[in-house]
C-alpha cells in the first residue's frame, strides 16, 4: 500500500503553522452577506453565494449531521462539495497555485483540487471528525501519459487503518489501495506536515514543503476573502498562465 499507516510517517515541518485568526468553517448569516456585497457583481451571483454559504452553514449546524457515522459524514461533505465545478488556479484565480479557504472556494463557485480538498477537511471537522483521522495529501495522479501534481483527503478510521481518499477526480470515497493512480509525497492538517517516505526517521523540510506551509497558513489566517474578475481573467498574464497549466487543457 502507498498511503502508509499514519503512526509510521514521520514530522518534517519545520516550524509549526500559525494559530487561526477564526475557525475556517465558520461563517454566520452577516458574514455571508459581507461576501455577497464583495464578490458578487450580478444578481445571479449574489444567488449563488447565498445559496452555497447558506447550504454549508446549515450542513454545519444541523445536529442530524453531527449525529451520522462517520462513513456517513464523508458522504455528506464529500457529495456537497462536489456541487461546486472544478477549475484550475489560473483560470480561477488568476495564479499558478493558490490555495482557497472555504468561503472563497465556494463564495466564488470553483476552484481546484486543493481547494475540494482544504473545504472538506474544515467541514468534517466542523461535523465532528477529529482532526487526528484527516490528513491533506500532496500526490503525484498517473493516468495514462498524464503526470501532474494532485491533492486529495485522506480519513485514516484508525491510526493504523488503511486510509479511505476524497478526491475531486474520483468523486467516491474509496480505499487507497483502489487508487494506484495516486503516488502520496506528503501529507498534512493543522497539527503539522509528514513526509510519506519518511517512516524510517525523522527528515528535514525542504523549500517545497515550506512553500506549501506558507499557503496552508494563509487559509487558516487570512480573513480576506478573494475573487478575480472575468476582465481580470482576460488579460495576458492570466492567458499565459492557462497556456502552461495542464490542469486547464
Amino acid at each position: 500500500m502507498r498511503f502508509v499507516p499514519r503512526s509510521l510517517l514521520a514530522v518534517v515541518l519545520g516550524v509549526a503553522p500559525a494559530a487561526p485568526a477564526a475557525d475556517p468553517a465558520s461563517i454566520t448569516e452577516p458574514e455571508i452577506e459581507k461576501i455577497v456585497a464583495a464578490v458578487a457583481a450580478t444578481d445571479t451571483e449574489r444567488s449563488i453565494i447565498r445559496r452555497r454559504l447558506g447550504g454549508w452553514r446549515e450542513l454545519q449546524a444541523a445536529p442530524k449531521n453531527r449525529a451520522l457515522g462517520e462513513p456517513e459524514k464523508l458522504r455528506l461533505v464529500n457529495d456537497f462539495i462536489h456541487e461546486t465545478p472544478f477549475f484550475c488556479d489560473p483560470v480561477m484565480w488568476c495564479a499558478e497555485d493558490f490555495w482557497a479557504k472555504p468561503a472563497e472556494f465556494l463564495a466564488n463557485d470553483g476552484g481546484d483540487c486543493e481547494d475540494f480538498s482544504i473545504a472538506k477537511f474544515f467541514t468534517l471537522k466542523s461535523i465532528g471528525v477529529a482532526e487526528e483521522k484527516l490528513r491533506i495529501v500532496y500526490a503525484v495522479y498517473q493516468r495514462g501519459t498524464f503526470t501532474g501534481a494532485h491533492m486529495v483527503l485522506a480519513y485514516y478510521p484508525t491510526p493504523e487503518a488503511e486510509p479511505l481518499i476524497l478526491d475531486n477526480i474520483n468523486q467516491t470515497v474509496q480505499p487507497a489501495s483502489n487508487r494506484p493512480d495516486l503516488i502520496p509525497v506528503f501529507s498534512f492538517n493543522s497539527q503539522g506536515l509528514w513526509g510519506a517516505k519518511e517512516a524510517k526517521g525523522r527528515g528535514q523540510p525542504g523549500e517545497q514543503y515550506r512553500a506549501w506551509s506558507d499557503h496552508w497558513k494563509r487559509v487558516q489566517t487570512d480573513a480576506v476573502v478573494r475573487s478575480v474578475s472575468p476582465e481580470q481573467r482576460k488579460s495576458a498574464e492570466c492567458q499565459a498562465l492557462i497556456q502552461r497549466s495542464p490542469w486547464c487543457r
